[in-house]
């Protein structure tokens, strides 16, 4: 429930223009909360100068007041920073600390979510990631030889009892990729079975992965960006994992062992270690496909 201390209130009525549910009124000169379409955003806390207003549900001790010099980014720094960035696939034989885990995670909780729903949730893997990374490699492969069967049966081949999978309807194009796919995901298994310290292709020998999971994937997608950025400005390096979100989401099994919550869907896997390799400078983009109304 949010809050007005009414000795602190001064009448202002900046909460009532901030609150967008339209959840705020006036009386006697004094702001006050209804609680009925409040979604809990916090900008009345926010907005108010007198520090008049709380919540009864979270911890305001949380609440940080503004100062220009802790919280100003110069913008080309922030736009370079973000240039910089690289998907990282060498990793250090390093542990990565939990306390550096976990202010990752606090960087997705502040994240802005849907109607402040506030759903995503966060598996960090470290302990258990050799079991987890085998159930995704063999997902992984039998996947891609059910790809290639369902391709070799529609291209006149005989069907068989295994044979289930029903190929997308795509362009000869996208069908050669998926089947680079197929293939090349049943080679990563192979050949981690063979060598696993020197081909692991999918963790690439990182010691620890968070599991991003939400009700909306717009949430969980915005968490895993601030995430990300987190890892970075802390010396770490993230590679976004698409093969471990196809596998996952393909692998009852695989949900179960990692306890996704009922309601919600796995949205990334944010692949986390100390870099082994050195970049010197940003790289080229396509040009941004603007359009100006």
């Amino acid at each position: 429930m949010m809050i007005v201390d009414i000795k602190k209130c001064t009448g202002c009525r900046k909460c009532v223009a901030e609150c967008f549910p339209r959840d705020i009124e006036i009386i006697n000169q004094k702001a006050k909360i209804r609680n009925i379409s409040c979604i809990k955003c916090g900008h009345c806390i926010a907005v108010c100068p007198a520090n008049a207003v709380y919540s009864s549900e979270y911890d305001m001790s949380e609440v940080k007041n503004y100062n220009q010099e802790d919280f100003t980014i110069e913008a080309d720094k922030l736009l370079n920073f973000i240039k910089f960035r690289r998907s990282i696939r060498q990793f250090k034989n390093q542990d990565v600390e939990d306390e550096k885990l976990l202010k990752i995670i606090e960087a997705g909780r502040f994240t802005p979510t849907g109607s402040n729903l506030q759903d995503v949730s966060y598996i960090i893997v470290k302990k258990r990631l050799p079991e987890l990374r085998i159930k995704i490699l063999s997902t992984l492969k039998q996947m891609g030889e059910s790809y290639l069967a369902a391709s070799n049966t529609q291209d006149g081949g005989q069907q068989t009892q295994q044979n289930t999978l029903t190929l997308p309807a795509t362009t000869t194009a996208q069908q050669a990729l998926y089947k680079r796919y197929a293939e090349k995901w049943i080679s990563m298994y192979d050949e981690y079975q063979a060598n696993p310290q020197a081909n692991d292709r999918l963790f690439f020998n990182a010691p620890a992965i968070i599991v991003v999971t939400a009700q909306a994937a717009i949430s969980g997608g915005l968490a895993s960006t601030s995430m990300e950025l987190m890892a970075n400005a802390l010396g770490l390096g993230v590679l976004f994992s698409g093969y471990f979100v196809r596998a996952a989401r393909a692998n009852k099994e695989i949900l179960e062992f990692l306890g996704v919550k009922e309601g919600k869907d796995i949205i990334s896997c944010l692949v986390i270690g100390y870099p082994k390799v050195r970049y010197f400078r940003t790289v080229p983009r396509k040009k941004a496909d603007v359009t100006w109304k």
